[in-house]
C-alpha cells in the first residue's frame, strides 16, 4: 500500500490519545447525559454498553483498518483497497459530512468558550435556573458574539493542524486527553461528596429492565454511533497515520474503552449533582448550559467548579474539532495531488468552516438542518457503506485479509468480525437510520 502524504504518529500512545480524543467530545459530556436522562438512566446505560461492544467495536475497527491498509485519506482509501470500484463516493460523503458537522459543532464549541469566559468572570453568580435559561437564549441569539466565539476554536484547531501530525495532533493529544481524564475524575470525586448525590448515582446505575423499550434500544444504538464518531472518516484518517507495528484491533478496544469511560464519568459528574439539588435529569440539550451552572451556584466553591467544568467541556470539544478538520485537510491535500501542502489545506478548510459558522448563526434553521442531515442520514449511510465495502465488496484476500494481516488479531476474532460486519452491523445501522427519519413512532 502507498504511504500517506503526511507524517505518521510516532508512538502507539499518541495515536490512542488522538483517536480517543476524536471519539470523545461533546457527544460524551453534553449529549450522552441528557439522552440517558431522557431514556431511564441505568436501563439505557446497559443497552448502550451492549451496543458499543456489538456494533461500535466492529465499526471503529473497520475505519482503522481501511485507513491503515490503504495508507490514504478518505479521498483515496477505497480505491486503493479495491481498484476501479464505485465506492469512492464514500470518501466524498465523509468529507461533506465533516464540513457540515464542523459548521454547527464549532458553533457549539464557541458556546463552550463563551460560557468558560463567563464562568471566569463569575457572570452566573446569583442567577437561578430561570434566569440562566433566559441568559442562554440571549447569548445564543447574539449573532456577532456567537460568530466571534466560534472563531476561537477554528483558530486553535488550525494552529494545531498547521504542523505535521506528530508535531501537532499527537503532541497536543498527549496533553489534552490525560488532562481531560484527570479533571473528570477530580470533578466526579467532588460531586460524589455532595449530600443527596446517592440518588443520582442510583438513577444512573440502577437497572430497571421494565424501562427497556424499542425506543430506548434505538436511541442507545444511535448514541453509540454518534459518540464514537463513526461514519465521518475521522478514524480512517487517523488509521492512515497508524504505525505499522500497531494493532488496529487492540487500538480499537482501547479507544472505545476510553470513550466509554469518559461518557460514564460525565454521567457520574452530572446526575449526582443534578439530583443533589433537585433538578430534572431529563432537561435535554440545555442540561449543560442552564441546569449545571444553576447546580454549581448552589455548591461550595461554586466559581471554581463552574470554571473547571467549562474548561473540561472546551478540551473535549477541541479534541473532536481537531479530528473533524483533519478529515478535510487530509482530503484536500491528497486530492490536490501535490499542488497544495498541509498549510494551504488548513487555510482553505478554515475559510470554509468560518463561512459555515456564519451561515449557521445568521440562518438558525441551517443549524438544525446540518445537524439532522448529518446525524440522521449522512453518518448512518457512511457507516453502512463502510461495513458493506469491507464485509462484502472487497475480495477475500483484502476483505478477511484486512483483519488477518493486523497484528494481534486472532483467527476466531476475524470470523466473528466479518460475520458481524456483514449481518448484524448493517441491520443495526438501518434501524438507526429509519428511527432517525421518524419511521418508528
Amino acid at each position: 500500500m502507498n504511504e500517506h502524504p503526511t507524517s505518521s504518529f510516532s508512538s502507539k500512545f499518541g495515536l490512542i490519545m488522538a483517536a480517543a480524543g476524536s471519539a470523545v467530545g461533546l457527544g460524551n459530556i453534553w449529549k450522552f447525559p441528557y439522552i440517558a436522562g431522557e431514556n431511564g438512566g441505568g436501563a439505557f446505560l446497559i443497552i448502550y454498553l451492549i451496543c458499543v461492544i456489538l456494533f461500535g467495536l466492529p465499526m471503529v475497527l473497520t475505519e482503522f483498518l481501511i485507513g491503515k491498509r490503504s495508507g490514504k485519506s478518505v479521498y483515496g482509501a477505497f480505491n486503493e483497497l479495491k481498484e476501479n470500484n464505485h465506492w469512492h463516493w464514500l470518501g466524498w460523503l465523509c468529507m461533506m459530512s465533516a464540513f457540515l458537522i464542523m459548521g454547527f459543532y464549532f458553533l457549539v464549541t464557541g458556546w463552550c468558550f463563551n460560557y468558560l469566559v463567563e464562568a471566569i468572570g463569575n457572570v452566573f453568580h446569583g442567577l437561578d435556573s430561570e434566569a440562566l435559561a433566559a441568559h442562554f437564549t440571549e447569548v445564543s441569539g447574539n449573532k456577532l458574539r456567537m460568530i466571534g466565539f466560534g472563531l476561537i476554536p477554528v483558530v486553535l484547531t488550525a494552529v494545531v493542524l498547521w504542523f505535521d501530525v506528530n508535531k501537532g495532533i499527537e503532541r497536543l493529544s498527549k496533553i489534552l486527553m490525560p488532562l481531560l481524564l484527570l479533571m473528570m475524575i477530580l470533578m466526579a470525586i467532588r460531586v460524589l461528596m455532595l449530600d443527596g448525590s446517592n440518588a443520582g448515582v442510583q438513577f444512573f446505575f440502577n437497572v430497571d429492565f421494565t424501562k427497556v423499550t424499542p425506543k430506548v434500544i434505538l436511541e442507545a444504538m444511535g448514541q453509540c454511533f454518534f459518540s464514537l464518531s463513526i461514519g465521518m472518516g475521522a478514524l480512517i484518517t487517523y488509521g492512515a497515520y497508524m504505525p505499522k507495528n500497531q494493532s488496529a484491533t487492540y487500538t480499537s478496544i482501547q479507544v472505545i474503552s476510553l470513550d466509554t469511560i469518559v461518557a460514564l464519568l460525565a454521567g457520574v459528574i452530572i446526575f449526582p449533582a443534578v439530583f443533589a439539588f433537585g433538578f430534572n435529569p431529563a432537561e435535554g440539550p440545555q442540561l449543560v448550559f442552564v441546569v449545571l451552572p444553576a447546580v454549581f451556584e448552589q455548591m461550595s466553591f461554586a466559581w471554581l467548579s463552574s470554571v473547571l467544568f467549562f474548561i473540561l467541556l472546551c478540551i473535549a470539544a477541541l479534541t473532536s474539532t481537531i479530528s473533524l478538520m483533519e478529515v478535510a485537510v487530509a482530503f484536500i491535500t491528497e486530492a490536490s495531488k501535490g499542488r497544495l501542502n498541509r498549510q494551504h489545506s488548513v487555510l482553505i478548510t478554515s475559510a470554509i468552516v468560518i463561512v459555515l459558522i456564519v451561515v449557521c448563526t445568521v440562518i438558525p434553521q441551517s443549524f438544525d438542518v446540518f445537524d439532522k442531515l448529518t446525524a440522521c442520514i449522512m453518518l448512518p449511510i457512511g457507516a453502512l457503506g463502510m461495513s458493506l465495502f469491507v464485509g462484502w465488496s472487497l475480495p477475500a484476500k483484502n476483505g478477511k485479509g484486512v483483519l488477518r494481516a493486523d497484528k494481534g488479531a486472532r483467527y476466531w476474532f476475524g470470523k466473528v468480525y466479518i460475520f458481524m460486519l456483514r449481518w448484524l452491523v448493517p441491520v443495526a445501522i438501518l434501524l438507526v437510520l429509519l428511527n432517525s427519519l421518524g419511521i418508528f413512532k
